[in-house]
């Protein structure tokens, strides 16, 4: 039997992306998973896939961003079981440069990627310190850590997504939880190939173009996998994780180095 057997998973984003291949990579671990996103279909498929796994599954309409939203998710998640491993994994990527960026764009990409963050682990830190475990784990991204052009937006939101997550892993270090964030290189991904057609539209290249250009800021000479990331995610929430607290791994075939 798996270490998370019959643990709860709350992951949000899980409609698609790094989000979908986070759950199931949880409830193939063992686990039983509530699945939020904005979007209610791929959320029933993604419950139908994970219950023939033998696995429960909750799929939850919430846009984390929404304070109203997640504190109904709470409540809807409740009773499901006290959530123990939350996966913040809901966020949006729009390509702009910073002259072209409108207020509009940066405090919509803040709003979900980093307020959604904040809000989910604002309602579910609390019942896990209360059962003593917990493991908290952000998606965030390795421009968290660098930076990349026409990105000022979600450069920004990663960026406070990495400071929130290490001063939670201050606070709750002796409180049976740990919180880390995976910081994804490029993934292949439908959200990275829409930001290649935006880039290439901009740069007056094609969305293949734009790909390889990706592709070839990793080492390895490719885009990431979802289930690396999901991978990564399943070894912080068990046993090999206990001691991991206020880290962010890269998860990009060597291309930030730190």
């Amino acid at each position: 039997m798996s270490s998370l057997t019959d643990r709860i998973a709350l992951v949000t984003g899980a409609g698609r992306g790094i989000g979908r291949a986070v759950a199931l990579a949880m409830a193939r671990a063992g686990c039983h998973v509530v699945l939020a996103a904005r979007t209610r279909e791929p959320l029933e498929a993604l419950a139908a896939t994970i219950r023939g796994y033998g696995r429960e599954a909750l799929p939850v309409v919430c846009d984390v961003g929404s304070r109203a939203a997640v504190e109904a998710l709470e409540a809807t998640a409740r009773r499901a079981g006290v959530v123990q491993i939350l996966v913040n994994s809901a966020g949006i990527a729009p390509a702009a440069s910073f002259l072209e960026m409108d207020d509009a764009l940066l405090e919509e990409v803040m709003r979900v990627n980093f307020m959604g963050t904040y809000h989910c682990c604002k309602r579910f830190l609390e019942p896990m310190i209360g059962a003593g475990w917990g493991r908290i784990i952000n998606i965030a991204s390795t421009t968290a850590k660098t930076a990349y052009p026409h990105t000022a937006a979600y450069t920004a939101s990663k960026h406070a997504v990495l400071g929130l997550t290490r001063v939670m892993a201050l606070e709750t270090a002796r409180k049976g939880v740990t919180v880390n964030a995976i910081c994804p290189g490029y993934v292949d991904t439908g959200l990275t190939r829409e930001n290649a057609r935006r880039m290439a539209a901009a740069l007056g290249s094609t969305a293949p173009e734009a790909l390889e250009r990706f592709a070839r800021t990793s080492p390895l000479g490719r885009l990431m996998t979802v289930d690396e990331v999901a991978d990564l995610a399943v070894l912080l929430a068990g046993p090999a994780g206990d001691a991991v607290t206020g880290q962010a791994m890269n998860v990009d075939g060597g291309a930030v180095m730190c």
